[in-house]
């Protein structure tokens, strides 16, 4: 997607800290660090303000409160299937679980990796190997990998070989595990961070859902986060799961090209400045 949203706008993306080619960062991996840490990474690149933020997942809530901290930085906001603050705050029993689940797996995984059975286990998957592959995972994992949890590990066989190479390396690192396991247990501390009754005002602002795992009731709540600004759409993505990304690039270059007409336009009409 990056080329393609070049092509009309200066377009960067990174790799939070423990993710991807990135180092380590400090713990707990809180959404109140990453948005500090991403707009000290913003400074120390020379890119300046403001900013379309484009976040997907738990990265909507990142992108959600780095708008709610400086909104004088934030030219307009494109929200994947976002996570929502609520709905961690106080997590029902069954997401307090879902919380523990990936943080234990996280521990797991971390332990692989400094066994090295994460290299094998990538080198099986980039083989073609992938039923002996996962057969080590869940061997790795004391038999706590549940479909639902491969069902997140899914989206890396979608991605192109080139790109799949990459982004399975940070798996064989424990820092990954660390960071991710981190992320996944802060999440109530995370979700206290971003404003629940967030108004966006004049803010352009798409809110993108997945069609194939959204029910009608989800769909109209992303609608009505869309409706808290003025200048908000919300989109269903026609085919698509909760990895928006991979399943219909398309529809977020879009987005994104939607959103960057509409800063233009309000920058034009004097609300902020904008390149």
């Amino acid at each position: 997607m990056l080329p393609q949203v070049a092509a009309f706008t200066a377009a960067c993306a990174y790799d939070r800290a423990g993710f991807g080619s990135s180092d380590a960062g400090p713990l707990p991996r809180t959404t109140g660090r990453v948005v500090d840490e991403l707009r000290t990474l913003l400074a120390a690149a020379s890119v300046r303000p403001p900013h379309v933020i484009v976040g997907h997942s738990f990265g909507g809530l990142a992108a959600r409160l780095f708008a709610w901290r400086h909104p004088a930085e934030v030219a307009g906001l494109v929200l994947l299937d976002p996570a929502y603050p609520e709905d961690w705050r106080d997590p029902s029993p069954r997401r307090r679980e879902r919380l523990a689940r990936g943080a234990r797996l996280c521990r797991y995984g971390e332990r692989a990796a400094r066994w090295r059975v994460a290299h094998a286990v990538v080198a099986l998957a980039q083989a073609g190997a992938r039923p002996l592959a996962r057969r080590i995972t869940r061997a790795a994992a004391a038999g706590a990998l549940h479909q639902a949890d491969e069902q997140l590990l899914a989206p890396l066989l979608r991605l192109p070989p080139d790109v799949r190479i990459l982004a399975v390396r940070p798996w064989t690192r424990p820092s990954f595990f660390q960071a991710l396991g981190s992320q996944i247990a802060s999440m109530p501390v995370s979700a206290t961070e971003v404003p629940v009754d967030q108004d966006f005002g004049s803010l352009p602002l798409v809110v993108i859902s997945g069609e194939t795992n959204s029910d009608a009731a989800q769909l109209a709540r992303q609608a009505r986060l869309a409706a808290r600004s003025t200048r908000g759409r919300h989109i269903v993505a026609e085919g698509s799961g909760h990895w928006i990304p991979l399943d219909r690039p398309d529809v977020v270059v879009d987005a994104v090209r939607e959103v960057v007409d509409a800063a233009r336009e309000r920058a034009a009409e004097g609300a902020i400045s904008t390149r």
